[in-house]
């Protein structure tokens, strides 16, 4: 049994396909393939059902790739272990971030973050919430960078900044002419968020009391705050925006944005590792790139903000 043989074992689960496994290890197939039944024959058992499609693991493969996984990552670890004794910013780096930050956030400090370490393959992935803690226990993120105090307990995290949370209105609706905006405003009418399991979304709708949002609930399926956007420019609803958005908006798209009454609701965005981490070297490298690309007046919580 080989490390190797771990790893296409673990392609085969992820793509539940002998052929896209194999390109994804730059292996042929039959490479691959024989590999793979070279290790079944070793252990007496079948890991995979290849009379169905798509391929998919038997029981016994289900607990064996589990425990694969487990082997990778302990032996990912002796490596990290020793790029963290020589301060090395190299190998793999795997990064979740949430959908509603990314956009904002990335072009901010990635490009440059990349250029001064050329030999660091960063990997970054949008995940909602839920799916960053598994696969941080997983072992398939390395980092993310999410906005809620995670529920699993063997995950630390340690604030980055304070992000406020703004209306945009379109110029039809009746709170367009104020000058801020107040929970009482908010109703499920013509109201644009993300569906459920999003955190942004969960956020608000708690803050704002809002009580039709079932209603108009095939109004928010559409996926991207930035769609939702473009319905409030056409001249539809109210959704809500993140503060580092802001900057991106030219200056028609800013006589759209309303600040909320005080106290304005904001999110702790925060950098989130398992607790067997090793590389803190490159963590920290990270967490400063992030916070220098961040405007000072973020970094503190305001005494006219609102935790949500």
């Amino acid at each position: 049994m080989t490390l190797q043989q771990l790893e296409y074992i673990l392609a085969v689960n992820q793509h539940r396909h002998f052929g896209r496994a194999a390109e994804h290890c730059h292996v042929t197939q039959p490479t691959l393939s024989a590999m793979i039944q070279k290790l079944e024959e070793e252990l007496g058992v079948k890991l995979f059902d290849r009379n169905v499609q798509p391929v998919c693991p038997t029981s016994i493969g289900e607990r064996i790739i589990d425990q694969a996984r487990q082997v990778l990552n302990q032996s990912a670890h002796i490596r990290e272990i020793v790029d963290e004794e020589k301060g090395a910013m190299i190998g793999t780096f795997r990064l979740g971030i949430l959908p509603t930050i990314a956009p904002y956030l990335l072009p901010r400090f990635y490009p440059h973050f990349l250029e001064l370490y050329p030999k660091l393959d960063v990997q970054v992935s949008e995940m909602k919430s839920a799916d960053i803690e598994l696969a941080l226990e997983k072992g398939d993120l390395d980092a993310a960078i999410i906005a809620t105090q995670p529920e699993n307990k063997q995950l630390i995290a340690e604030p980055l900044f304070y992000e406020e949370f703004y209306g945009y209105v379109s110029t039809l609706e009746p709170v367009f002419k104020e000058k801020v905006i107040r929970t009482s405003d908010i109703t499920g009418k013509h109201l644009w968020l993300l569906d459920e399991g999003h955190c942004f979304r969960d956020q608000l709708v708690k803050f704002c009391h809002i009580k039709g949002v079932q209603d108009s609930r095939k109004a928010y399926r559409l996926g991207s705050m930035e769609t939702f956007m473009r319905m409030v420019e056409s001249g539809r609803g109210v959704t809500i925006i993140p503060e580092l958005s802001l900057s991106q908006l030219n200056t028609c798209q800013q006589e759209l944005v309303r600040p909320f009454a005080v106290p304005r609701p904001a999110r702790e965005v925060r950098l989130v590792i398992p607790a067997d981490f090793v590389r803190h070297t490159l963590l920290g490298h990270l967490k400063r790139e992030i916070i220098s690309s961040i405007p000072n007046e973020m970094m503190q919580l305001k005494n006219t903000q609102y935790l949500v």
